[in-house]
């Protein structure tokens, strides 16, 4: 029977004939209404149809499993489990789960089987089996050790595993909790056989330090194993380098020690640099020690007054780290200047002059401003110095110039540095001597004579040594065009009594005079003299060219060449030949318009024809390649001719035809 509670209807043991539509109806004093209900009660023995035992179930020894038994009934079904034709009881190990399924504990080998779930309702029984497999269970029989290395090494961490026989393996290894994908080709390889999937790390780096895990993966279960990997490599940069205080020569630094990597620091260097310097240097220092995590170091023998910047480098057992980042760039205090000029000597110029050079000192060592040089000088053998300042940094000579200084007098000579704090150390005394007298006498008997249309030989008679009190270091040739100023003279110097003067134009009338010099300058010169220059040679080069080749020899002919009226008058030829382009040439002069030649037939050979006159070399015939005989004799009639057609861009040509001659 229905019961009502609190406006509901409670219906207890509902059967198949309780199906119906429930009304409530509910009124007051304003009316009536109704709600409806359709219940229809379902009925059902156990069905397995739309949800069997699995068919399989595959599990490792050792393990626990799970076997669903769920099928469509109403009402509820109840539920037993057999193992082949045993019905089974639940114990430690076997329990019946609420929801009918069957759960097996610390399976082995012999809790294989089939095993078959029963269900019962009011309205029928079913039943469904499955067959249960136990597998032998994987195992890491190696695994990988936790372990340290070097950068710059390789390693191997192993993987290898026993499994049932009858199951594939899987290997995947995780880096700090990413898989690694071996497709990458970077540090990472993965080797071993069916049993073993071993990883090998290739030339680690810092950053492969971490944790590795070697799963290992069957379809019936997965194992891990995990290794931790530290990697000992050179320190890491030093960190927060700061200057604190700093003086003339001195410096005084702190910082934070880097990452050791794995090996304890043994050694911090401190490196410097300047503008003038070339890359960072080591720089020595003077270890202080203080309490915390901070270092400090005392940089010393810095030169003052100059920029620099510090950075530090930390050394372990394995190697030399990364330099830190570069400190604030900071000048040194100014000091007195420590270092004298160097190569302090002299001599030469003007009569009456003391001439005093140095090498100036580098700006890294000046130590502040305001810096010159400091000269002092005495005759020798006299004890009261004369000093005179140099007040600029770049400067390098000094000039004393009195009337009084005796040619070739000899001084002794310092020079010292100072800036705006004081005076430095001078040089070491060194001698130099005062500046001669220039010659006071002239060559004479000075003759010209034209060998070209371009040079000019000059020859004199030389100043007697036994009449000149002064030195001469050799000749000064004057020479200038007719019509131009002797302003615009120019000069050759030679140290013999003749000189030659080359590069002149054809046709051209000098005068040219000649003085003796030394180191003071030049003396007298002497009375001028002309020449002309020859005419020009002539412009037009040998032409007509006939070449006959028989066997080694070559008789070559041409026409002769009739120079223009401002030209000069052809007296012969000049024949030049050589191997190739390269080699030594032979040359062969002749009066007449042809010459033989014996040339060997293992060459080619390159000819050209030159004028010769008074005024020097005329234009050249062009260059003539003869080949060597062997390349001649290959040739048939037609190659020769079709190769002088190449030549006549040179000049004009005849051939003897039974010669086979090449030309280009």
């Amino acid at each position: 029977m229905p019961v009502s509670i609190d406006n509901q209807i409670v219906r207890r043991n509902v059967k198949k004939n309780d199906s119906a539509v429930y009304q409530c109806e509910a009124s007051n004093k304003h009316g009536t209404i109704l709600a409806s209900a359709n219940i229809l009660v379902m009925t059902s023995p156990p069905d397995f149809s739309k949800s069997p035992v699995k068919k399989t179930t595959l599990i490792p020894a050792g393990g626990e499993v799970i076997i669903e038994c769920r099928p469509k009934a109403s009402p509820r079904a109840t539920f037993s489990w057999k193992k082949g034709s045993e019905v089974l009881k639940e114990n430690q190990r076997i329990t019946f789960l609420e929801d009918g399924s069957l759960r097996i504990g610390n399976i082995t080998k012999l809790d294989g089987g089939r095993y078959t779930c029963v269900a019962r309702n009011a309205f029928g029984k079913s039943s469904s089996t499955g067959s249960l497999v136990v597998k032998d269970p994987t195992k890491i029989i190696l695994p990988p050790l936790s372990t340290d290395a070097t950068v710059g090494e390789s390693i191997v961490l192993p993987c290898e595993v026993s499994k049932d026989s009858t199951l594939d393996v899987t290997f995947k290894w995780f880096f700090n909790g990413k898989l690694i994908d071996f497709n990458r080709g970077d540090h990472y390889e993965k080797i071993g056989g069916s049993s073993a999937g071993d990883l090998m790390i290739r030339n680690i780096q810092l950053n492969n330090a971490g944790k590795y895990v070697c799963m290992v993966h069957t379809v019936v279960d997965t194992v891990s194993a995990a290794a931790d990997l530290i990697i000992r490599g050179p320190p890491g940069p030093p960190e927060n380098l700061r200057v604190l205080e700093v003086a003339d020569t001195t410096a005084q630094l702190s910082w934070r020690p880097g990452s050791d990597n794995g090996s304890p620091i043994t050694t911090y260097t401190i490196q410097a640099r300047t503008p003038f310097s070339i890359g960072w240097q080591a720089v020595k220092t003077v270890p202080e020690v203080i309490p915390g995590n901070m270092l400090r170091t005392t940089v010393i023998d810095l030169n003052p007054w100059v920029d620099y910047e510090c950075r530090v480098v930390a050394s372990n057992s394995v190697g030399v780290g990364e330099p830190s980042a570069p400190s604030n760039q900071f000048k040194t205090k100014t000091a007195v200047p420590e270092v004298a000029p160097a190569n302090v000597s002299g001599g030469g110029g003007c009569r009456s002059e003391l001439v005093i050079t140095w090498e100036p000192i580098p700006e890294e060592f000046q130590n502040g401003e305001g810096f010159g040089y400091v000269v002092a000088f005495r005759p020798a053998g006299t004890s009261t110095w004369m000093q005179t300042v140099v007040a600029s940094a770049e400067a390098a000579r000094y000039v004393f110039k009195n009337e009084s200084i005796p040619p070739l007098s000899l001084f002794e000579v310092r020079v010292g540095a100072y800036n705006i704090i004081g005076e430095g150390p001078f040089s070491q005394v060194t001698t130099v001597y005062s500046a001669e007298e220039e010659p006071s006498m002239a060559p004479t008997r000075v003759l010209a004579k034209s060998l070209s249309a371009s040079e000019i030989e000059v020859y004199w008679d030389p100043v007697p040594w036994e009449m000149s009190s002064e030195r001469i270091l050799g000749y000064e040739v004057v020479y200038w065009e007719k019509d131009a100023l002797q302003q615009q003279a120019e000069k050759v110097r030679s140290t013999e009594a003749t000189a030659n003067i080359t590069g002149l134009k054809g046709s051209t009338l000098y005068f040219i005079e000649v003085k003796a010099y030394n180191s003071a300058g030049t003396g007298p010169s002497s009375a001028p003299v002309n020449v002309t220059t020859k005419k020009p040679p002539p412009s037009q080069p040998p032409g007509k060219i006939q070449c006959n080749l028989t066997n080694s020899k070559i008789f070559l002919n041409w026409e002769h060449v009739k120079a223009m009226e401002n030209e000069s008058e052809v007296i012969g030829y000049k024949v030049i030949y050589r191997p190739n382009w390269h080699s030594r040439t032979n040359v062969v002069e002749t009066n007449k318009t042809s010459v033989e030649l014996q040339l060997p037939p293992g060459e080619d050979y390159f000819i050209e024809i030159k004028t010769l006159s008074d005024g020097g070399d005329g234009s050249s015939s062009g260059p003539i390649r003869i080949p060597k005989m062997s390349s001649l004799n290959s040739k048939g009639l037609s190659a020769f001719i079709s190769n002088v057609g190449t030549m006549t861009a040179f000049s004009t040509v005849v051939f003897s035809l039974s010669s086979r001659l090449v030309l280009l």
